[in-house]
Parts: structure tokens; C-alpha cells; sequence
């Protein structure tokens, strides 16, 4: 690695995404190229954490440029926290490394990684990306009405998994990803925050996560996606 260039980990918590995970392993492939060229000298590692999985995910994990490890936790913040840890010790230490998260239903942007760096390079301690679900998961009426509640260029700062970024020593002083079964992440940012960090908010790099209506834990981003489909249909 050159003096000077960035060391990242890339963690993916997965529970049986064989259907989308190759999708979001091309994404960040192209990512995590895109990156060498922009950051030369950059060592970057991704771990994709298969947590229970019953499906094809491990195998299709196996196609791409990956570390995969096995866990049987069925807790995204275990899978989160131990996917960190295992990329921290090939990296070989947590001093002035960056770690990006995301989900294995989700796609980034080819400049998703580049751009925490830069943001990163500017001063930020944690970068909070926006999500916004497939819309081909959605009927026309939720897809309009996402993009009129999410005007451009005003990030409302929440947190995401799938789109989230911080400096490694921010992440241990805060505690590290708890084991929580699901807000794991706002948990971490939260003791970030009473830390002192700067946090980013940006929505440059929006990350497309699945529009399906039941997600791995029961109040995740699914959760929210069905609510709103069921608001804008008047069900209930």
C-alpha cells in the first residue's frame, strides 16, 4: 500500500439474498475498481458475512473478488460487527482505516466508495448515503410519491446500513455495531454522535436496496417501504 492511501473495509451482512446478492456483488466489484483508479494504492476488503444462510448465497459469493465468512447469529449487528473485525485483522490494524457497509438486497453507485473517501479527505468522521427501494418493486403511485418526498439534494440524514460510512477509530470508540437484530446502525452512529464525530449527511450516492414489502427483521426498511405502500392505497 503507498504512504498516504486509504485502507478500507467493505462489510455485507447476508441472510439467503441468493436472488439479489449477485447484483450487489457486481455493484460493488465496479465500486471497489472504480476506487483503485481514483485512490491509487488503495487496499481495499470485502467481507461478505453469510449469517444462516439455507439458500445459494455462500455460492454465489464464491464468483466474486470477496472474503466470505459463515456465522449462524440471524443478527444483522453481530453479522455487522464480525464482518468489521475480520476485515480490520487482514487489514491488519484499525488505524486510519474507513469502513463502508451496505446490505446484500442493495446496489451501489460506481462512485459510492470514491466519494466517502473524498468526503472523508474533507473532514467528515461518518458519511450517512440515502437509500431509496427499487422501483420496480413498486406500484407507479409509490414510485412518484418517493420522488416527490425526496427532493434532490436535501438529504434528510437518516441512518442506513446499506449506505453508510465511518472512520474505523470513530467505530471503536462508539462501541462498535451492537447485536441487535435490527437498528444496529442507528444505535452506532447515535454513540458516535456523543463522541464528537462529524457526521455527513449526502445523498450524491444514492444506494437502490429492494422494495420488497417483508425484510429480513421485522422493522427494517421493508417495514417502511409497506407502510408507505399501504398509506398512499389506503389500506387498513
Amino acid at each position: 500500500m503507498t504512504p498516504g492511501s486509504p485502507a478500507v473495509a467493505i462489510v455485507v451482512p447476508v441472510h439467503d439474498e441468493a436472488e439479489l446478492l449477485g447484483d450487489c456483488l457486481a455493484a460493488l466489484t465496479a465500486a471497489v475498481e472504480h476506487t483503485r483508479r481514483t485512490h491509487p494504492g488503495a487496499r481495499i476488503v470485502t467481507v461478505v458475512v453469510l449469517d444462516a444462510c439455507t439458500d445459494a448465497s455462500a455460492r454465489i459469493a464464491l464468483c466474486w473478488p470477496v472474503r466470505t465468512i459463515e456465522i449462524d447469529a440471524r443478527n444483522v449487528g453481530t453479522a455487522r460487527r464480525l464482518g468489521v473485525a475480520a476485515a480490520l485483522a487482514e487489514l491488519g490494524s484499525s488505524d486510519d482505516v474507513w469502513i463502508g457497509t451496505t446490505d446484500g438486497d442493495s446496489v451501489v453507485p460506481v462512485t459510492w466508495l470514491s466519494h466517502q473517501l473524498d468526503l472523508r479527505a474533507a473532514g467528515a468522521d461518518v458519511v450517512l448515503g440515502t437509500v431509496r427501494p427499487d422501483f420496480a418493486d413498486l406500484t407507479l403511485d409509490h414510485a412518484e410519491h418517493w420522488l416527490r418526498t425526496h427532493p434532490r439534494g436535501r438529504p434528510a440524514g437518516n441512518v442506513h446500513g446499506a449506505n453508510l460510512g465511518l472512520r474505523a477509530d470513530v467505530y471503536v470508540a462508539a462501541g462498535e455495531f451492537p447485536d441487535l437484530d435490527e437498528h444496529e446502525d442507528v444505535a452506532l452512529v447515535r454513540a458516535a454522535r456523543s463522541l464528537g464525530a462529524r457526521v455527513v449527511a449526502t445523498d450524491e450516492n444514492e444506494v437502490v436496496t429492494s422494495g420488497r414489502f417483508w425484510g429480513r427483521t421485522p422493522g427494517g426498511y421493508a417495514a417502511f417501504v409497506r407502510a408507505t405502500h399501504e398509506r398512499i392505497a389506503g389500506v387498513g
